[in-house]
């Protein structure tokens, strides 16, 4: 593990880790399963939203969040998952990464739920024309679809979503303060339109090109 030198204490080994944090909790491991089973299947078919991690190598780790209406991560079998691309900015990181080394990480979320639900595996790209059409959006053919062979999947406790109220309005912070979306990209890539124009820009996008 690299140490910046910048902090104290820098826990460097699984020992020093299990002697501040304690030993695992039993059904903490004997929960890990190596399929998808029912209870599973049932929590990706009501999942509308998911992020999935990937690496190309050491520096070239990814996290990206992919949505579509409930139920758009396809079960093909206990150990498959099926998962259509769609439009977005073409930086294809996940998808690079995957090139590079297969391994991926995804995290499923259900409006309301406070579970989540954890899949990491194996995935591979596929231009499958008969699969990439039975996945259909708003008239539009997928242009890719990434395939998941499952080889781990565990349901995540609450602490967290209690914690941050993620599914409680009234408890969300004030954002009326916050830059915009449009402003933050107009700064940072140096994009000589304003932030007002760039903002209108993507909100018609959300309207004719998501799919």
């Amino acid at each position: 593990m690299e140490r910046s030198g910048r902090f104290r204490d820098v826990v460097t080994t699984s020992d020093e880790l299990r002697e501040i944090v304690g030993d695992v909790y039993p059904a903490a491991v004997t929960k890990v399963i190596d399929h998808l089973d029912a209870y599973c299947i049932d929590f990706i078919r009501h999942a509308p939203f998911f992020v999935i991690g990937s690496g190309g190598g050491p520096r070239d780790v990814d996290v990206s969040p992919k949505g579509d209406p409930a139920g758009f991560v396809r079960v093909i079998d206990g150990t498959t998952l099926a998962i259509p691309d769609r439009p977005g900015n073409a930086r294809m990181d996940t998808f690079l990464n995957v090139l590079e080394n297969p391994g991926v990480a995804l995290i499923f979320l259900v409006p309301g739920r406070k579970d989540t639900l954890r899949v990491a595996g194996r995935a591979e790209i596929v231009a499958d024309e008969a699969l990439r059409r039975s996945m259909i959006e708003q008239g539009k053919v997928p242009r890719l679809v990434m395939i998941v062979h499952v080889e781990r999947a565990f349901f995540h406790c609450t602490k967290c979503m209690v914690r941050s109220n993620l599914w409680k309005p009234e408890a969300w912070p004030d954002t009326s303060g916050m830059q915009s979306f449009g402003a933050a990209i107009v700064a940072q890539a140096k994009l000589k339109v304003t932030a007002t124009e760039a903002d209108a820009s993507m909100r018609n996008a959300e309207q004719t090109r998501l799919y």
